[in-house]
């Protein structure tokens, strides 16, 4: 069987693959991996492939690129989703929300930081406060008391995290709230606690 054209280089939207079936998209994004490239788009939806090294993709340079672009005018990135999600808030003043999802290990937390970093960035010049760093640091408290060390995740994470970001009519942030779910006894290493599911773990 001749492979199609588009499967033997490889696309930045599989949406665009003449051969759309599962080994076409996985070849895909080995293909992309291979050339050091780790997000690939599915229509509006980012696929990220955790290299498990650092890739220099998240400077401030890189920040502004893709400040104000749409999506899909440049290479898919993790900012180009939160540039949508800020640029749809703003436009229709209507919330938005970004579902992170994958599989123990497939950087779910990093990439929720990058978000937040992105975030953070391109509104911080509107704030007369420092709540932008007050969120990012509050990461590594969190993790402290919620992440630990398993067979295939260093840090992972042993709960999920619902959380909400809110913004002024500027477009400023002003406030988080995280709040956990599915704490559940099988994730943890050790103990016998429990939180309600209720509680939040942080809030501004």
């Amino acid at each position: 069987r001749i492979m199609h054209p588009t499967s033997v280089e490889g696309v930045d939207n599989m949406i665009k693959l003449g051969d759309l079936t599962e080994a076409g998209l996985l070849r895909n994004l080995q293909l992309r991996h291979k050339q050091g490239i780790i997000y690939t788009y599915i229509g509006s939806v980012l696929v990220a492939v955790n290299p498990y090294q650092s890739f220099p993709l998240y400077s401030s340079e890189q920040i502004k690129l893709y400040h104000g672009r749409k999506l899909g005018e440049l290479p898919p990135h993790i900012f180009a989703i939160a540039e949508a999600c800020y640029f749809n808030m703003k436009r229709h003043s209507r919330n938005q929300c970004c579902v992170i999802s994958g599989e123990s290990g497939a950087g779910k937390t990093e990439s929720t930081k990058l978000i937040l970093h992105y975030l953070a960035a391109i509104s911080g010049q509107l704030s007369e406060q420092e709540i932008e760093q007050q969120i990012l640091e509050s990461n590594p408290i969190l993790e402290a008391f919620g992440n630990a060390k398993t067979v295939r995740n260093d840090n992972s994470s042993r709960f999920g995290k619902y959380l909400e970001i809110f913004f002024n009519t500027s477009g400023a942030i002003e406030g988080a709230r995280i709040e956990q779910y599915l704490l559940e006894k099988s994730r943890s290493t050790s103990g016998n606690w429990d939180i309600p599911s209720d509680t939040p773990l942080w809030n501004s």
